[in-house]
């Protein structure tokens, strides 16, 4: 390891780390506009000008400078101060300053910079440059005339995302930034370039001229809309949602975050329950609590009843409501909504079990009737990083898409797995950290998860130090409800067949409610979607940014979200529903506050009682059928539009129709 002095200071440094790294790991700050530490290095801002010795009498660039042995470099001297004033009085000379009306005021680097480093005048009283705006979809705002030419959207655009669409033309002062023709950003991540545009040319298109950052609530949260558990930052203004940001998570989402996650957040307060529903004569009519809970109670179900957990429901919610069922002498829960039914018997064999993070280390994939770009797009950039910097070879079964790098697609036939083709055999068997991704398409196939784990056991994908078998879950509750018992053999037609007398629908509005029709339907969730038309009460509850909860990501890691604001009108928080609604059937919970609720649930659960990585031994089920027949399917058909929240979302309506479905045909009236 390199020795290298910074103000004096005498440190080792990794190899091949910079002069700028080294200086940070001096606790020295050195400014910057172009370097980000997730993105290749450009080098074109000159912001981080530092003096090394030995070298040349003048600032040099310490972004894309190498650290080496003897290395002098000075932070802080004369010169790199008047060379910092001179780099920002150049960036200042066509910047509009346009603060008071730019959304990013408050949060803006050149602002931060221009103070910290500026010269606080400027020489310059030519006029300054324009920039004609350019159109990048219905996520991201543009004020090109404020861009300073970092070129860090390009590069995330090209990197991360996958999606080569942001680039740069013209030359010198003449260098705009543009999308492709100037069309729609194609990427379920292009809302990350508005966190990494340093000045206002990239803003959010949604939440422009909102608020200001000083006005709002920060509160720390878990992402619902898919099962990746992204860790997100919720703004809240007195009792609405204005933004949802990512957090850093090396582990789970970088400090990325999907366009779903950021922008479904309108649709939270659309569409909304905010009061029990009672249906008499088959029609709902509006009911106070006590006579919804009595026409509960009057159901004489016995222990006929059920429950069935939808994507986006906490772990607190599905433990009380397996305790009200338990009191009742049922066991029928379902989480698997769509009618899903593989063996849960050993839940190491239906994870995530490379873990998010470890999937870069894979050098063969095999993705089974999945779609992680839709599924689970942050599972898939860490998928795209393996192949760009370990060179990693994917393999694909099931129909094709773009996954934004090479799949060689063996045919959308689930018989592949029984019978590899022989050079997806000859792959596996030379890999040293093979991977098998099964998506839930593949799961819906009888034979797929047998074959699967046959699969996994002939090439070794379980060895010491790695685990390569791997299910894909779509859901932010799949997995917290398979550890709570959300899953009864034959999945949830084998509960229909049993015609219970109540069934409890907690958030369910994927699921197939012709099945249950002649069940007493109790739905508690919080948005009129397919669950409340057509159930028999409704009970309005809170959406997850309404309440404290526990969530288990995909990969079995136990994450908690906090309360931002409070649910709106009479709706209230699914575990208190559940409480009071105990009282009134005789079957009292034996809890009286969320903490009490979640003491007991960790009692029960001892692996739900504290956050972190939930340990799962390999123990896979044996005797399965594993001669799978049928065609692979992708289950979501439309990124945007996957669950309540984002199909009252008029910002996700518009991405789906113009990023999705601008080429369809449109109708006309006559036809």
């Amino acid at each position: 390891m390199p020795k290298v002095t910074v103000d004096g200071i005498e440190i080792e440094v990794p190899k091949g780390a910079t002069v700028l790294q080294a200086a940070e790991l001096a606790g020295k700050e050195i400014p910057r506009f172009c370097y980000h530490e997730r993105l290749s290095i450009a080098g074109n801002c000159r912001m981080c000008l530092v003096e090394v010795k030995p070298g040349p009498p003048k600032p040099q660039a310490s972004c894309a400078l190498p650290a080496a042995e003897g290395q002098e470099i000075r932070t802080d001297s004369e010169m790199v101060k008047k060379a910092r004033e001179g780099v920002m009085e150049f960036l200042l000379i066509n910047h509009p300053l346009d603060c008071p009306i730019c959304d990013q005021g408050g949060e803006c680097d050149l602002q931060d910079q221009a103070m910290a480093y500026g010269k606080g005048g400027s020489r310059y009283a030519e006029n300054k440059r324009a920039v004609t705006e350019k159109y990048m979809g219905p996520i991201i705002k543009t004020v090109m005339t404020r861009c300073i030419h970092c070129t860090r959207c390009v590069r995330f655009s090209e990197e991360v995302a996958g999606v080569e669409e942001i680039g740069a033309i013209g030359r010198g002062e003449g260098m705009e930034i543009t999308s492709y023709l100037e069309g729609a950003v194609h990427s379920e991540l292009s809302g990350n370039v508005v966190d990494l545009c340093p000045v206002g040319a990239l803003t959010s298109k949604p939440y422009a001229f909102e608020a200001r950052p000083w006005e709002l609530t920060k509160t720390l949260g878990i992402d619902v809309m898919d099962g990746v558990g992204t860790n997100i930052r919720i703004d809240s203004r007195g009792r609405e949602v204005l933004r949802s940001l990512p957090r850093v998570n090396d582990d789970v989402n970088e400090e990325w975050a999907t366009d779903k996650t950021r922008h479904a957040i309108d649709g939270l307060m659309k569409r909304r329950l905010d009061k029990p529903y009672l249906r008499k004569n088959g029609k709902l009519e509006e009911v106070s609590w006590n006579e919804a809970f009595q026409a509960i109670a009057n159901v004489n179900a016995g222990s006929s009843v059920a429950a069935i957990a939808g994507d986006l429901v906490d772990c607190e919610t599905m433990y009380a409501a397996k305790k009200l069922l338990k009191s009742m002498k049922s066991e029928m829960l379902e989480g698997r909504q769509t009618g899903l039914s593989y063996d849960v018997s050993n839940l190491a064999a239906v994870n995530f079990n490379t873990t998010i993070a470890g999937i870069e280390e894979a050098d063969v994939i095999l993705l089974v009737s999945t779609n992680p770009r839709w599924e689970a797009s942050l599972v898939n950039t860490r998928i795209r990083k393996a192949v760009r910097k370990g060179n990693a070879k994917v393999f694909g079964i099931g129909p094709e898409a773009d996954q934004t790098y090479p799949v060689e697609w063996l045919g959308d036939d689930i018989g592949l797995l029984a019978k590899l083709p022989k050079a997806l055999a000859d792959a596996l068997k030379g890999a040293e950290r093979p991977a098998i991704i099964l998506g839930g398409g593949a799961l819906s196939v009888e034979g797929s998860h047998g074959a699967a784990l046959k699969l996994a056991t002939k090439y070794k994908l379980v060895r010491d130090g790695w685990n390569g078998f791997n299910v894909l879950h779509i859901g932010a509750s799949r997995t917290g409800g398979l550890m709570l018992g959300y899953a009864t053999d034959g999945g949830i037609k084998a509960i229909a067949e049993k015609k219970p007398k109540l069934l409890f629908a907690l958030g369910a509005d994927e699921m197939d409610y012709r099945l249950f029709k002649d069940s007493f339907k109790v739905f508690i969730g919080h948005h009129g979607d397919a669950g409340a038309h057509a159930a028999d009460v409704i009970l309005p509850g809170a959406a997850y940014t309404e309440k404290n909860g526990t969530y288990v990501n995909l990969e079995g890691r136990v994450q908690r979200s906090n309360k931002a604001i409070f649910a709106p009108g009479d709706a209230r928080e699914d575990w208190s529903i559940l409480r009071a609604l105990s009282d009134v059937m005789s079957k009292t919970l034996p809890f009286d506050s969320f903490e009490e609720l979640r003491a007991k649930m960790a009692k029960d659960h001892p692996e739900l009682a504290k956050e972190g990585l939930v340990t799962l031994e390999w123990s896979p089920p044996t005797g399965l059928s594993d001669k799978p027949k049928g065609q692979g399917v992708h289950p979501i058909k439309d990124f945007y539009l996957t669950n309540s929240i984002a199909r009252a979302s008029g910002t996700m309506q518009l991405c789906s129709a113009e990023l999705l479905h601008a080429d369809d045909e449109i109708m006309e009236a006559a036809e």
